[in-house]
């Protein structure tokens, strides 16, 4: 990377450093005020934002893009707008008897400067839900989106450069050299979503300089059948949630876990499910395409060893498609050895293992790294609570996939491998704040007897302190 770009990402953090350090604490109606901008930036700018990328990608879903980047970040915004003003508020805390009549207040504070990389799949939503919860902390935010979708990533550094200055909020665009060079500035907390392996690198540069980090990770992420499901609504809800963005999400169900008598039966039924959304791969506006020629050849280069392994390859259409698109593709009988069950898929291929006791399941599932999602499909509410009891996830849907993500209400975040800290609603908003205890003494405080010199008072008090609390 040129000496130019070097000293272009210092300065853009020496500004936002300067801003911050002029106005520590931002007003409700200053942070209300960004919030709203960018709020009226994604409405004005969605359709542009969705034909950028569908450029990106090849071909995206146009609803897909409104619905999992646009409004998702509408709604974000619009739920810290409600909310901000309590989020914003000192709160008291339980003071214990022996320290009354003094109190402990809880103050939250903006944290600086906060970096953000965003990833590919989902550039737009990726890049500002959390740059949301950032400006509603009161920070200033530096956004580092893909090189992969450039389109999108020129267009939201113009969008941001219209409604906002640069010292409040910033895109820097660029290749993987400037993502790294960004990832080691010293910022007062750093927001990586992407990779495992990716986010092992960015830990390791925040480290130099004790950037706190949020890393928002993946992982092969499961899906487990129970023998009282109603296999109809699941096959239609798995289909669903593995297609949205031809499986380029971070939470799409990555493999099922299926009673073997049901193996058979659920697959023809998600295949029928598939071709009922999709009567047709090729050509068709609502199936996105992957998203490069690389993860496209990666993906196919799963389906030819699994086939090589041994495994059942079945494809929901008799088509080959000319573009980029990959025809939903369900295998069966693979191999543990295989490919396609020791990485993160990430595309519209589906495995499906067998198992005959649920703690058969349990175990493929704990001896994994922990998901960043855990799916569970069934009407058995005892069968049920023991898988939740017996597996860690970041996040979990019930009889359904993918939606725990869209809760403002709820922490989004991974556990392990799948990544640390947690967003969304007040927990972003937390996530970007350092939250300040205080003590606050009252004039009537009987703490001078303490104070030595030490004697018979001191011992009395002490030996009273441990029997009332």
């Amino acid at each position: 990377m040129d000496i130019a770009l070097q000293e272009r990402l210092h300065l853009a953090l020496l500004s936002q450093r300067r801003a911050y350090e002029a106005e520590r604490m931002p007003s409700y109606e200053v942070r209300r005020d960004r919030l709203e901008r960018v709020l009226k930036m994604t409405r004005q700018h969605g359709e542009a934002l969705a034909a950028a990328m569908a450029q990106d990608f090849g071909h995206r879903a146009r609803q897909e893009s409104l619905l999992a980047d646009i409004f998702t970040v509408e709604s974000g915004a619009r739920h810290a707008l409600k909310h901000l003003r309590g989020w914003m508020k000192a709160r008291r805390v339980t003071t214990p008897l022996h320290f009354l009549p003094g109190r402990n207040v809880l103050m939250r504070q903006p944290l600086g400067v906060v970096g953000i990389v965003a990833p590919w799949n989902y550039p737009y939503y990726l890049a500002m839900e959390p740059a949301v919860a950032a400006l509603a902390a009161g920070n200033r935010v530096l956004i580092k989106p893909s090189e992969l979708t450039p389109a999108t990533s020129e267009l939201m550094a113009r969008m941001v450069s219209e409604h906002f200055k640069p010292e409040e909020m910033l895109v820097i665009t660029g290749d993987a050299e400037v993502g790294k060079a960004f990832t080691g500035l010293p910022f007062d907390h750093l927001f990586f979503t992407g990779s495992t392996a990716v986010g092992r690198h960015v830990a390791q540069a925040a480290a130099k300089n004790l950037t706190p980090v949020t890393l928002e990770l993946g992982g092969k992420s499961p899906a487990i059948v129970d023998r009282s499901c109603n296999l109809e609504l699941t096959a239609s809800r798995l289909a669903f949630g593995k297609l949205f963005n031809a499986g380029q999400t971070c939470v799409a169900p990555d493999y099922l876990l299926v009673p073997r008598e049901l193996v058979e039966p659920l697959s023809q039924q998600i295949l029928a499910e598939m071709r009922r959304m999709y009567p047709r791969i090729a050509g068709n506006a609502d199936y996105t395409s992957i998203a490069t020629p690389r993860h496209h050849a990666r993906l196919q280069g799963l389906i030819a060893d699994a086939a090589e392994r041994g495994a059942r390859v079945l494809r929901s259409h008799d088509e080959q498609p000319d573009d980029r698109r990959i025809v939903p593709t369900l295998l069966l009988d693979v191999p543990p050895e295989a490919t396609v069950m020791q990485e993160e898929i990430f595309g519209p291929l589906l495995p499906i293992v067998g198992y005959d006791q649920v703690d058969e399941a349990l175990a493929h599932i704990n001896r994994g790294d922990r998901p960043l999602a855990l799916y569970w499909f069934g009407q058995d509410g005892a069968a049920r609570e023991h898988v939740m009891a017996q597996t860690h996830a970041g996040g979990v849907t019930i009889n359904d996939c993918l939606w725990h993500l869209g809760q403002e209400d709820q922490p989004f975040g991974g556990v392990g491998a799948s990544g640390m800290g947690s967003y969304h609603g007040e927990w972003g908003f937390r996530t970007f704040s350092k939250e300040k205890p205080l003590f606050i003494q009252s004039r009537f405080a009987g703490t001078k007897l303490f104070q030595p010199p030490y004697g018979a008072t001191f011992e009395r008090l002490l030996s009273l302190l441990k029997k009332i609390i």
